[in-house]
This record gives structure tokens, sequence and C-alpha cells, in this order.
């Protein structure tokens, strides 16, 4: 794998008038399925995501489900299996990490599962406290 996308890109592009909708988008549409993948995880987060939005943003999950089925043809999708949510979840406490950084852990633990050489976030500070091994592949889409 060549790339990994977290879930804030992968919200980013579903909403065409979101400020970050035109590299996200560029960046889903660019990569096949066999360079491109997400985290499994992924797909409960941007469902949340979508179906929470407050007001004229919000979708139904029908619409959601479309979206995610968009998602699971274009992108790869990454599991941890028990041993490596455990280590996961191991080396998370070692780190002092709480609360929802678990998750930007488990985002990044799935990029490295799949050996992507970049993690792309619009959340770039949340992914740098995570090990250098994750640290270093975080980018955002427009660099």
């Amino acid at each position: 794998m060549k790339v990994f996308l977290d879930t804030s890109v992968l919200v980013a592009t579903f909403y065409g008038d979101h400020e970050h909708h035109a590299p996200s988008i560029d960046l889903f549409l660019r990569f096949g399925k066999k360079d491109a993948c997400c985290a499994a995880h992924s797909l409960a987060e941007v469902y949340a995501t979508l179906t929470g939005m407050p007001g004229r943003r919000r979708v139904g999950g029908d619409t959601a489900l479309l979206f995610l089925s968009d998602v699971r043809e274009h992108l790869t999708l990454v599991s941890l299996d028990e041993c490596e949510y455990f280590q996961l979840v191991e080396e998370a406490a070692s780190l002092n990490l709480a609360s929802g950084a678990i998750y930007d852990a488990l985002l990044g633990y799935c990029a490295l599962k799949a050996q992507a050489k970049t993690l792309y976030t619009w959340n770039t500070k949340d992914f740098l406290r995570l090990p250098p091994a994750i640290a270093g592949r975080v980018r955002q889409p427009d660099q």
C-alpha cells in the first residue's frame, strides 16, 4: 500500500462544500484499491459522523451507506486481529494515551499493518503524538 486515508479525509471527500473537499477527493480518486487503504474501523467513524452532523449536513443511514460502498470499492480495508489489537492497547497505555487518542492509534497501527508509506489526515497533531513509526508517515492531503 502506498497511502492510508484517515476518517477526516473520508468525511471531507463526502461533502462537496467542505473546506478540505478538493484535496481529499483528489486523493480518494487518484489511487486504486491496491495502492490506497483505510481502517475498517473508519467505516463506523464515517457513518457516525455523517449521520450525526448538525442541521442540513446530517444524512440518513441509506445515504451514508452509499458513500461507504464507494469507500469499499476504492480502498482496501485494513483491520487488526485480536493479538494486534491487544498489542496496540498495551503500547497506547505505555505512551499514556487516553480517551479518544486510542482511535488515532488504531488507525495508525492499521496504516503500519498495511505498510502505507503515507498516512493522510487533516488532524496531523493527533497522530504526531503516536510512535515515530506512525508519526513519520503523517501528512495533510495538500502536502
